[in-house]
């Protein structure tokens, strides 16, 4: 089973740039100065990396985030950062700024970081819940807030506002992808280290603390990493939901071992789970891409309703 879905990732990821809604010639993709070739290596290409690496990161950071939160429901949005992302995003569009709503969309996750972890320090590192409740209630505020611009808002910028909350993989070029791939690399690197930390974490705090780990700066340090990441990507791509709770989930059912033992898989197939969506959403014979958010949101809410059943 394990081998089946491996071979039939790799092929998903091989031929993934070669479909769309433009049909391309194999013989004039490798031609320099076609359309085809152009098409191929400065948008689908660009597009199929930039998938993976999104996916790779909102997929580790949902197993981080269940981990340290043991909650099978926490993901990297829990916290409020995408909403924080949005929320400034709006802003930038509203103001006049739209050439510069990546940099908007980070510094309002960044903000949204700060707060959650000023307020942090006022909790027991193990009221880890305490943490979760201030996310959602901030996630409550950017919306209330989001509704607001909206209502103030012209026709042009509430639908620039609404493709960005639906999250979009269009890219032209290989800028964006630089940045992604050290965000990733890092979180991957980052995780690995602290793979025995998070065995212990997942055991208890009581047998981490006797194990002499500082729980509660490890706790943070990999909150802290798992929300730049998803800042990052969320920045580039706007929010992209249920990745991070459905590969996790996926992975654990499959392989049926602990979380530690999982890092490389949950990297991996969370890259081919979006790339995949992402090739739904480029060949539904609609007049434009579907919004890669709609297509996992379609996956992901009836698993997250699968999942409320099966824990009871």
């Amino acid at each position: 089973m394990k081998y089946i879905i491996f071979i039939l990732s790799i092929f998903i990821l091989i031929i993934s740039p070669f479909y769309g809604q433009i049909d391309l010639s194999l013989n004039n993709i490798f031609t320099p100065n076609t359309m085809e070739n152009k098409i191929f290596f400065d948008i689908r290409l660009p597009r199929v990396i930039l998938a993976f690496l999104v996916g790779s990161i909102l997929a580790l950071g949902g197993l981080v985030f269940q981990s340290v939160f043991k909650n099978p429901m926490a993901t990297p949005f829990t916290l409020g950062v995408a909403s924080g992302a949005t929320l400034f995003t709006a802003l930038a569009i509203i103001l006049g700024f739209s050439a510069y709503v990546s940099l908007f969309a980070f510094f309002g996750a960044m903000i949204t970081i700060i707060i959650l972890f000023s307020i942090s320090k006022r909790f027991d590192f193990t009221q880890t819940s305490s943490l979760l409740l201030v996310g959602i209630a901030l996630s409550f505020f950017y919306s209330a807030a989001l509704m607001v611009l909206y209502f103030i808002s012209n026709l042009e910028q509430s639908y620039e506002i609404m493709r960005f909350t639906m999250g979009s993989l269009d890219i032209v070029g290989f800028s964006n992808i630089y940045i992604l791939l050290i965000a990733s690399m890092f979180l991957l690197s980052f995780v690995i280290f602290y793979k025995r930390d998070l065995l212990l974490l997942l055991t208890s705090y009581e047998f981490a603390l006797l194990k002499g780990l500082n729980a509660k700066a490890i706790n943070y340090t990999l909150l802290l990493v798992v929300s730049i990441s998803v800042a990052i990507a969320v920045s580039i791509v706007g929010p992209i939901g249920f990745v991070g709770l459905i590969v996790p989930h996926i992975l654990k059912t499959i392989y049926k071992k602990s979380a530690n033992l999982l890092i490389l898989p949950i990297f991996f197939y969370g890259g081919i789970f979006l790339v995949f969506c992402d090739l739904i959403a480029r060949n539904l014979n609609t007049s434009s891409d579907v919004p890669i958010g709609v297509v996992t949101s379609f996956l992901g809410a009836p698993f997250f309703i699968y999942l409320i059943l099966k824990k009871k």
